[in-house]
């Protein structure tokens, strides 16, 4: 489904008025750029360069290869749409349509948001020297883009739950095995919760991270049964899980347990994470609350804050959280980052995301605790309804 239709047109040419922008190219080429292609529309592979410019006023324009007409069967037919074979009429289409004009691209300026600098140096160029001026798409691509729609929010939330529940009935199944002598390996629990989803009639990417130990201190860490890890008594074990309904946006949580009476160091780090989430949440929701601007980056560093003041924060070696949309788990709306990137895109209505502040000493321990947050009207909501507080004992 396209995000760019006769009937959001309007608000998309609103959105280029309140921003000072003359309107919005979209360019890709061999799927360089997903948004462009998602915005307008474009399901099949193409080979060619395509461009579509969505003035303030007026009708969009499209630019498509004579060998690559299928594609373009559901463009709205009173929207002009130009064909080119050579590349003279291409650069002239570009200098006649954006020549002299401020308009948005998926462009970040030195790279700051490296989730919408989709647009190749070559073709900035190109267009630069038309006279035209690029700013960065990155809030457009937020608000039409990576927005939820009801029914995404309402399969999230089902999602979320169901994968609540999985993650801790596999982390008291864990516990239970382990405690009366059975073999369990992270694997084991990795094909439990993956059966568990495929009861649900959830879907997902990959399968969830199962790490106990020092193994918890990789944020990436993927179990195998090439590589077989017991599940022993006296370990913490994370579980890190995410799922979906068939076409529509992921849930995505982590789980924390220990194995056995926890450690006085181990309940510290629980601690500092716990409270490190919770004080982004805090930031976020009174700032909703009062209509506020919040940003991704401010949120990162609120969190990034209560870690750094237990002792760890050179420990918490990745951002806060990721965006969540329709396009993928890691979408392209803002992320609660200014660690890895400099994200200042404001987090509006309809926007999903992660909250998981982490703590890894390596070869020792890792902790991470992960909810989700959505910005509903001047509301927070986080998944799953009720998330964990105190860490888990099985």
């Amino acid at each position: 489904m396209p995000v760019l239709t006769p009937d959001s047109l309007p608000e998309i040419q609103a959105a280029l008025a309140e921003q000072g922008l003359d309107g919005w190219l979209l360019y890709d080429f061999r799927a360089c750029n997903p948004i462009a292609r998602q915005v307008i529309g474009i399901e099949t592979s193409l080979s060619r360069r395509i461009c579509v410019y969505v003035p303030q006023s007026g009708l969009p324009q499209a630019l498509s290869h004579n060998i690559e007409q299928g594609a373009w069967r559901d463009w709205p037919e009173n929207w002009p749409r130009e064909r080119y074979s050579a590349w003279p009429a291409l650069e002239s289409w570009v200098q006649r349509t954006v020549g002299g004009r401020r308009i948005a691209m998926e462009y970040s300026p030195g790279d700051a948001v490296p989730y919408v600098d989709r647009v190749p140096a070559g073709v900035l160029d190109m267009v630069r020297q038309t006279g035209a001026t690029v700013e960065t798409s990155g809030e457009l691509v937020s608000r039409f883009y990576s927005v939820w729609t009801p029914a995404h929010l309402a399969a999230h939330h089902r999602a979320a739950e169901a994968i609540a529940a999985v993650g801790q009935d596999a982390l008291r199944w864990v516990g239970a095995e382990v405690h009366r002598g059975s073999r369990v390996h992270e694997h084991d629990v990795q094909a439990r919760i993956l059966e568990a989803f495929a009861r649900a009639g959830l879907e997902t990417y990959a399968p969830p991270n199962v790490s106990v130990g020092a193994n918890a201190a990789d944020p990436h860490y993927e179990p195998s049964a090439d590589h077989p890890q017991l599940i022993t008594a006296g370990n913490v074990l994370l579980i890190d899980l995410w799922a979906k309904e068939p076409g529509a946006v992921y849930a995505d949580q982590t789980w924390m347990a220990v194995l056995g009476a926890p450690s006085a160091r181990a309940l510290d780090i629980w601690t500092a994470i716990r409270d490190a989430r919770d004080a982004a949440i805090t930031h976020i929701r009174e700032r909703v609350r009062a209509g506020e601007v919040v940003r991704g980056a401010d949120a990162d560093d609120v969190t990034r804050a209560v870690i750094v003041a237990r002792g760890y924060g050179d420990a918490f070696i990745h951002r806060t959280g990721h965006s969540i949309d329709a396009g993928g788990i890691h979408g392209s709306g803002p992320n609660l980052d200014n660690l890895e990137t400099r994200d200042v895109r404001t987090l509006q209505r309809g926007l999903g995301f992660s909250i998981e502040p982490g703590i890894y000493l390596r070869g020792d321990i890792g902790m991470r605790t992960e909810v989700n947050g959505y910005i509903a009207d001047r509301e927070l909501v986080i998944t799953p309804a009720k998330y964990q507080h105190e860490l888990l004992v099985v």
